[in-house]
């Protein structure tokens, strides 16, 4: 116990500025990707060819393929092609397509869910289908998706895990090399856990109690 407490003491700092960069990634993934992945939503399902099968390609990919595969291929891969791009932005790009991926499903269901009669009103009220979409739709239908989505950011903090796999200074990355330097494996991967737990829980739990106060309203 007083091992972990040292531990906790002498590498807190460090480890507090990975969950910061974990943070940081998680929030510029959700900022990118849950636009895409609500242009997405429509395309999956869109009359024109071109823009469905563009959708259906980067929701089916992004959902198919492991975070991890599409990390090592930001990374890694696209020096091949001329395109080399640093671990932060790597892990940023492969997380912003997973995340939009997921969540074009995610409000597609949102969105799918909106009573029929809502809209059948909103074109009995003279209302066209863009004003239908942005004032009875896509509102309802995010307000639907929205407990969803919460919990799918917490999945996407606990993924940025993995960007360590690609050299970004993660908190992940940070117990690894400190574990590495002073074979202190087992405190230190305690005291990164609980920093995870920190903020899945309480997230966890907001998602939950969003979930159930607008469940009263629906």
């Amino acid at each position: 116990m007083n091992n972990l407490v040292d531990v906790a003491i002498e590498y807190g700092p460090t480890l507090l500025g990975g969950l910061k960069v974990s943070l940081t990634l998680t929030i510029l993934s959700l900022a990118l990707g849950l636009p895409i992945g609500l242009l997405f939503s429509f395309g999956v399902t869109a009359k024109n060819k071109a823009f469905r099968y563009i959708s259906v390609f980067f929701v089916e990919v992004g959902r198919g393929a492991p975070a991890l595969v599409l990390l090592q291929l930001m990374y890694y891969g696209l020096p091949n092609a001329n395109l080399t791009l640093s671990s932060m932005a790597s892990a940023c790009l492969a997380l912003t397509w997973t995340t939009a991926a997921y969540s074009a499903e995610l409000i597609r269901g949102g969105m799918q869910s909106v009573p029929s009669g809502e809209i059948e009103g909103s074109h009995a009220l003279g209302m066209s289908y863009r004003d239908c979409l942005r004032f009875v739709v896509i509102p309802q239908g995010l307000r639907i998706a929205l407990p969803s989505l919460m919990g799918f950011a917490v999945l996407l903090f606990q993924a940025t895990s993995l960007a360590y796999s690609v050299a970004v200074p993660e908190l992940m990355s940070q117990a690894y090399s400190i574990g590495s330097s002073t074979f202190q494996y087992l405190p230190v991967f305690i005291v990164a856990g609980l920093l995870y737990a920190a903020i899945s829980i309480p997230a966890t739990w907001l998602s939950v109690g969003a979930e159930r106060l607008l469940s009263r309203h629906l």
